[in-house]
């Protein structure tokens, strides 16, 4: 008998979860629009009440069958680069060692870094394809272009330090970058694919060729979608994946290769609209039930 949940969130014991929700509100690098560091609360405000928990391809309701829970990292806002990183890091560390799949929720694009280092402690990182969904390469050295407190943490250079990890990436939406991405890019050592974002979409098969590895770890900065799917970021730009094509996109991959990580970040939320925030939620919500697709076919 299956026992009714009122919210996808339905979990208090982290070490019960299957899935660790983790709020990163931080926007300590932002480089344009202010407003991120609310985004994973509300974010998490959609999913506890305001999407549906009935999912349309699986025809159930994915919390029945899915144990989520959720911690906000509330004490990282005013820290310093190094210091968020750091404690973002020590919990991801942690919640990797008991086996539990963490969905992290930003806050600015810096905030995923914490997580690829702890996962990095458990998988070789050239084992793992971090599958970045974005407008920009944020492949910079750091900030000192646009920046009077330049860092080698900010959000414009954290798929950088990524890179140097040993991971190798596959970026698609791509419709800007500086000279010195492109030449960090163009150098095939560095073991980065861009899929540039033009008129027409590219087919979804010719992206999951670029993946040569087992695992997958998928990056969603919201403008790598075009502004009329999730107009509430901090640095959109013009054209993108539609909501269609996206979700297929991230379906298609979740199902081809073993999901071991992802987040959502940029979401900046808006006056009088929560169109980002539910975007993103139903994005969220969408991927768990792909990634534990078998729980809710059993």
């Amino acid at each position: 008998m299956v026992v009714m949940v009122k919210s996808i969130i339905n979990e208090n014991d982290l070490s019960k979860a299957d899935v660790v929700l983790l709020g990163a509100p931080y926007e300590k690098t932002a480089s344009s629009h202010k407003g991120t560091v609310g985004g994973p609360s509300k974010v998490v405000e959609m999913l506890d009440s305001q999407i549906e928990f009935f999912d349309r391809n699986f025809k159930v309701n994915v919390n029945y069958f899915v144990k989520t829970a959720y911690l906000s990292l509330k004490q990282i806002s005013e820290l310093p680069p190094e210091q968020c990183l750091a404690e973002i890091k020590k919990i991801c560390d942690n919640l990797v060692a008991q086996d539990k799949f963490i969905f992290l929720l930003g806050g600015e694009h810096a905030v995923s870094l914490g997580l690829f280092q702890a996962l990095a402690e458990k998988h070789n990182p050239k084992d793992v394809t971090i599958l970045q969904i974005d407008a920009h390469c944020d492949l910079r050295n750091d900030d000192s272009d646009y920046s009077d407190t330049p860092s080698p943490l900010a959000h414009s250079a954290i798929m950088r330090r990524a890179s140097e990890l040993g991971y190798p990436i596959v970026q698609v939406g791509i419709r800007t970058y500086n000279e010195d991405e492109y030449k960090y890019f163009s150098d095939k050592k560095n073991n980065v694919t861009v899929f540039e974002w033009r008129k027409g979409a590219i087919p979804v098969e010719d992206i999951l060729g670029a993946i040569k590895t087992k695992y997958l770890y998928i990056t969603v900065d919201v403008d790598g979608f075009d502004p009329s799917v999730f107009p509430g970021t901090g640095t959109p730009v013009q054209g993108g994946l539609s909501w269609y094509y996206g979700v297929d996109f991230i379906e298609q991959s979740i199902n081809k290769f073993e999901l071991i990580g992802a987040d959502i970040v940029e979401v900046s939320p808006e006056a009088d609209t929560v169109q980002t925030e539910y975007g993103a939620a139903q994005l969220a919500y969408t991927m768990i039930a792909n990634k534990f697709r078998s729980k809710l076919r059993s």
